[in-house]
């Protein structure tokens, strides 16, 4: 008995991360509104510091949660799994000013990217488990991030 109790724990913390405290199960577009919280904490934490280790813990939650709740839900990649597109657009603001032109542009490319599936990202989705659910959201904020650091020194920023 005891030990069902730790799976139905076990799983509702998975779920809880995976979904991004339950943003994934908005009904209309939960992967652009977990973008959008990234967003907020992208302008609201300015220390690049604080910044940078929420990131990286939530991209280990990512990693740690996504199969699991994959598994869970059964369904590959489910819709309600957003922790991935939060820990991406993460990504995709790191170490860029803090310039209304870089939170805006950081958005839209970053959900370019995320929805192009530009190589190697169309490959790491097609990997079973977090890997694939977060890889290829990863490689949408590495490329994001690449281009706003492109501009940020062609702007001299």
């Amino acid at each position: 008995m005891n030990i069902h109790k730790n799976s139905n724990l076990i799983k509702c913390i998975t779920m809880w991360f995976a979904t991004l405290f339950g943003i994934g199960y908005i009904p209309f577009c939960p992967g652009t509104t977990a973008c959008i919280a990234a967003l907020f904490i992208f302008i609201f934490i300015r220390s690049m510091f604080w910044f940078s280790i929420i990131s990286l813990v939530s991209v280990v939650l990512a990693f740690l949660s996504c199969g699991k709740a994959e598994d869970i839900i059964g369904k590959k990649d489910a819709k309600q799994i957003v922790i991935d597109d939060f820990g991406g657009m993460l990504i995709t603001y790191s170490f860029v000013p803090y310039d209304i032109r870089f939170v805006v542009v950081g958005f839209f490319l970053f959900r370019m990217f995320d929805m192009l599936k530009i190589p190697p990202a169309d490959r790491v989705e097609k990997y079973k488990g977090s890997l694939g659910i977060v890889g290829d959201d990863m490689v949408a904020g590495i490329y994001a991030n690449f281009l706003l650091q492109g501009a940020r020194l062609l702007l001299h920023l």
